[in-house]
């Protein structure tokens, strides 16, 4: 098995498990839930699951927009860093939910910290 940070935090089950308590974290998050208005949340999920499979190591099933195109429409509406950080800040707490070691959740941090950049359209 590659050390990978996909294999590391348990794989595809995981990352499932990671990404469904994610969004009912952030649903629940008034600082950025309103962002998901609108949004088909299933469709979403899966979006969210391939491109985190692919950032961390894993098979690269996913075929979404860049960052920068893909939170575009996000920035208009005025998302910031202050979202940015409570979308990190749910990620972080739903690996720590999921007892995954701070080692590992402090590499997914750092791996968010690279995209935030393009995400805000700086």
């Amino acid at each position: 098995m590659n050390n990978t940070l996909f294999n590391n935090l348990g794989g595809e089950g995981a990352v499932d498990a990671a990404v469904d308590i994610f969004y009912r974290k952030v649903l629940s998050d008034d600082r950025i839930s309103d962002f998901f208005d609108d949004v088909d949340m299933e469709r979403q999920a899966a979006k969210q699951k391939a491109f985190l499979t692919m950032a961390f190591g894993g098979p690269n099933q996913y075929s979404g927009m860049d960052m920068r195109r893909g939170h575009a429409h996000l920035v208009a509406k005025g998302l910031n860093d202050s979202h940015f950080d409570a979308v990190v800040e749910n990620l972080a707490a739903t690996l720590k939910e999921l007892n995954v070691s701070q080692e590992y959740i402090s590499e997914v941090a750092a791996l968010c910290e690279t995209t935030r950049s393009d995400v805000l359209g700086k």
